[in-house]
């Protein structure tokens, strides 16, 4: 039997501005990683997401990225390990905030955009993030892109992870997700989506940017909820992966 837990970016609007369809896609997951302010995000915007996934039995994650409101967390920052590792205390406390108001304890943290992609070989930026999950709640699982160093260390490090792969990014040779200003690198086509996923779950391999054949670990499976067709994705997954003995469920 095959099993794997879906999840999505959510959250990430802001004050005025909305981005995603929360409450649409939040039906069909069964992990939400939420924008804790930083990168997108707001009290209300919290607020709000946290009390759907109470409604709809989804855990809450926290999805921390660099200050950047304006590039959305996924322009590259030169920041110092302190900066780092306080800059995710903050924003896990101030989630913690809203799911302890729903009687819900944070379940994960899945660094977002530039953060996240530097963790796939940034030791220093990699240990700040485990610091802060350490000196937080050392029972927080932690989310980590496949081939991350991110995922190493925190294992070595005694905290449980959670090994994400992705429905709608395009890989490189060595794991890495393709850059956003690379052509190829978001996958719009919904059916060429869900037969990489498949590939991934059952057989664990993808095939890189490059045509390189690639093996793959994946625990959780990611839908980016800015997307375009975020809600079409989660629904056809769902759909699909039903029909393939997939069984979908919460790490």
């Amino acid at each position: 039997m095959y099993s794997i837990d879906l999840n999505s970016d959510l959250g990430e609007s802001f004050g005025n501005y909305t981005i995603g369809n929360d409450s649409g896609i939040i039906q069909y997951i069964t992990a939400a990683n939420v924008a804790c302010g930083y990168h997108a995000g707001d009290p209300m915007v919290m607020d709000r997401v946290a009390r759907l996934a109470k409604e709809h039995g989804v855990v809450v994650g926290a999805h921390p990225g660099y200050p950047d409101l304006l590039g959305f967390g996924r322009r590259k920052m030169m920041l110092s390990y302190d900066e780092v590792k306080n800059y995710v205390k903050y924003q896990l406390g101030a989630l913690s905030a809203f799911t302890r108001t729903y009687g819900m304890k944070l379940h994960h943290v899945a660094p977002h955009g530039a953060m996240g992609n530097q963790c796939q070989n940034d030791e220093q930026i990699s240990n700040a993030i485990i610091d802060a999950i350490l000196d937080v709640n050392p029972e927080l699982i932690v989310y980590y892109c496949a081939g991350a160093v991110l995922g190493e260390i925190a294992s070595d490090r005694g905290l449980r992870t959670c090994c994400e792969i992705f429905a709608d990014r395009a890989y490189m040779d060595d794991l890495s997700l393709v850059p956003r200003k690379m052509k190829g690198s978001m996958i719009t086509d919904e059916d060429l989506a869900i037969k990489r996923c498949i590939r991934m779950v059952k057989e664990g391999k993808v095939t890189s940017i490059n045509g390189k054949e690639l093996h793959i670990k994946g625990e959780t499976l990611c839908v980016h909820g800015d997307g375009e067709k975020a809600l079409l994705f989660v629904q056809k997954i769902r759909k699909a992966f039903e029909e393939e003995g997939i069984e979908i469920k919460a790490f």
